[in-house]
């Protein structure tokens, strides 16, 4: 279920001193006040609900000068403010979705005023409606799998036959021969081939078991070691929508799983329940008319 694009940030020569930041898109019948859950973002007004038919949006009015086309990319190019302003809009996307299905937005949605926003809505309701009616009862989980280095690294490093040298451990006078050594370099590198071959058939038993529960999965490139660290190898990266009665069902099921002897040498990391932001194509909000 898609949307148009996104329109982009609003523009520097913006009259107005505030513009709308929405954060997602939700039911009309949403109750509560989303302002005593969360500020938002700094020097803002109040989070609040902008109804439009049968659906809402979750605004806030920001500081036009912050939040300008110009002002995003410088402070969006540090780290420490991309992740400061990530961290809110996640905050509050979290407690919407707390009240109910959610659409979550991507980081920096804006528009001019409510009426340009309010126009985007409802120009697409009934495909929002869509998403919504999917995600209903249901939470994004994230499943990864791993094999660990150190595993790694000692069944590689393993002697190869009786009297040989650990294969890590260059040929001295009274070591092996250098044809020997060159044998045992062989075999070092398809025990490593070997060892992930059977990382990716774990990873995809792990895969198995997570369709069988869920409505929906989006398996993604793995991460490398700048995100995962040195000491593992990231072999799967799989989102999972999965209905909220059915949460501790897979628990379970990894529980399993990680008692296999498939799984020595792995780690299955598991965390949830998220806002359903791989599975409601957010980042296509209504384009502005």
């Amino acid at each position: 279920m898609t949307v148009p694009p996104h329109p982009s940030p609003c523009s520097t020569d913006s009259i107005a001193s505030t513009v709308t930041y929405a954060f997602a898109v939700c039911l009309a019948d949403r109750s509560g006040d989303l302002a005593s859950v969360f500020s938002g973002h700094a020097g803002g007004g109040p989070v609040r609900l902008l109804t439009v038919g049968r659906l809402c949006a979750v605004v806030q009015d920001v500081p036009a000068a912050d939040f300008s086309e110009a002002a995003l990319r410088d402070r969006l190019a540090d780290a420490a403010e991309l992740e400061y302003c990530a961290r809110i809009h996640h905050d509050v996307i979290t407690a919407a979705a707390a009240g109910g299905p959610t659409v979550p937005l991507p980081l920096a949605t804006l528009y001019l005023d409510d009426e340009r926003a309010g126009a985007a809505l409802r120009e697409n309701q009934e495909r929002f409606r869509k998403v919504l009616d999917q995600v209903a009862g249901r939470a994004e989980w994230a499943v990864k799998v791993y094999m660990t280095h150190s595993d790694t690294l000692a069944r590689a490093a393993a002697p190869t036959s009786p009297g040989m040298p650990p294969v890590d451990t260059p040929p001295g006078p009274q070591q092996a021969s250098g044809r020997a050594y060159m044998k045992s370099l062989r075999s070092r590198q398809k025990l490593r081939e070997s060892h992930r071959e059977s990382a990716l058939a774990a990873a995809d038993q792990v895969d198995g078991a997570v369709r069988g529960l869920a409505v929906g999965t989006v398996r993604r490139r793995p991460h490398g070691p700048e995100v995962t660290g040195k000491d593992r190898i990231q072999v799967m990266n799989l989102a999972c929508l999965i209905a909220e009665d059915r949460s501790e069902e897979l628990a379970a099921t990894i529980g399993r799983l990680r008692t296999s002897p498939d799984f020595d040498g792995m780690e299955i990391e598991v965390s949830g329940p998220w806002a359903p932001y791989s599975f409601t194509d957010g980042e296509d909000l209504a384009r502005q008319p």
